[in-house]
């Protein structure tokens, strides 16, 4: 048995209009296939491009270990230069990935080889953020904390996305005042003896190859797993609808705020009793 997913719709390019009519209004994610290729980035971007623009650059890594009460928000499990990363992974697959490395604050010569699409959407044009992973690393399944629009714009090498949006809440066993889900689950094998309410969830699926963008409309739940080492762009645009807007503006202040004191006050305690919550919270709900 697998988890019901749906594959994500495919176009080969858009127009703005169709784009809001079919995807933003209806709250629906897609992937477009030919978007980018007047881009100077779709020829020159691959990891051998990184490592001669950035390779003295260091880099915050961060792996598939469980949350630590110690660890900071979205602190850094281990630091090297992006030279060093890009060997390592081109030489063996690692857990070692990079998340929301901000192009323009640290290599301003890249945004000159991409424009900002007009979706339709006002682009958020501060936070162009990168992502990199080795083969088989992966993200826990999670949702941003503001809620975003995302266009994912993957480059070189492949990588395997799923998604569900927050209304499959109630059988994802998700985290309390958090934005993950239990991170002992796996996607991409799911043990449904062991999570058995993931069985009633609706989501969807897809694998991006270099060049193809993916929208996730807001507040989406995603899972991406490297098929092989890659890396993508973000660009993100506010979430408009009021209630994911109030949302997000809860999760910035209070929610990240309460789990910040909670964490200093009861250490692993508060981890374990988020866990245990999860798994008390799904099962009462779908009365297993």
């Amino acid at each position: 048995m697998s988890l019901n997913l749906s594959e994500i719709d495919r176009v080969q390019t858009i127009t703005k209009e169709d784009f809001i009519k079919n995807y933003f209004k209806p709250q629906k994610p897609v992937v477009i296939e030919r978007f980018i290729e007047d881009w100077p980035a779709y020829k020159k971007w691959n990891l051998e491009y990184i490592k001669d623009v950035a390779g003295d650059k260091t880099v915050p890594l961060y792996d598939d270990r469980p949350v630590d009460f110690k660890d900071g928000f979205n602190e850094p499990h281990a630091k090297m230069k992006m030279s060093e990363y890009v060997d390592l992974l081109k030489k063996e697959p690692t857990k070692f990935r990079i998340f929301l490395w901000n192009v323009l604050k640290e290599v301003p010569i890249l945004q000159k080889d991409f424009t900002y699409p007009d979706f339709g959407l006002r682009l958020m044009k501060g936070l162009p953020m990168l992502f990199f992973g080795g083969t088989d690393s992966y993200t826990f399944m999670h949702y941003d904390i503001d809620l975003a629009n995302i266009f994912h714009f993957h480059f070189e090498g492949k990588k395997e996305i799923i998604l569900f949006d927050q209304k499959q809440n109630d059988y994802l066993y998700k985290i309390p005042h958090s934005l993950i889900v239990r991170e002992d689950i796996d996607f991409s094998n799911p043990d449904f003896k062991k999570w058995p309410a993931l069985k009633k969830a609706k989501g969807y699926k897809t694998n991006l190859e270099h060049g193809q963008v993916l929208y996730m409309p807001e507040g989406y739940w995603h899972y991406m797993k490297y098929i092989t080492p890659g890396f993508s762009m973000s660009l993100r645009a506010i979430a408009r609808k009021p209630k994911n807007l109030s949302k997000a503006i809860y999760n910035v202040f209070v929610m990240r705020t309460i789990d910040n004191v909670m964490r200093k006050i009861k250490g692993q305690k508060w981890i374990d009793w988020k866990n245990e919550q999860a798994i008390i919270k799904t099962n009462k709900f779908n009365n297993i």
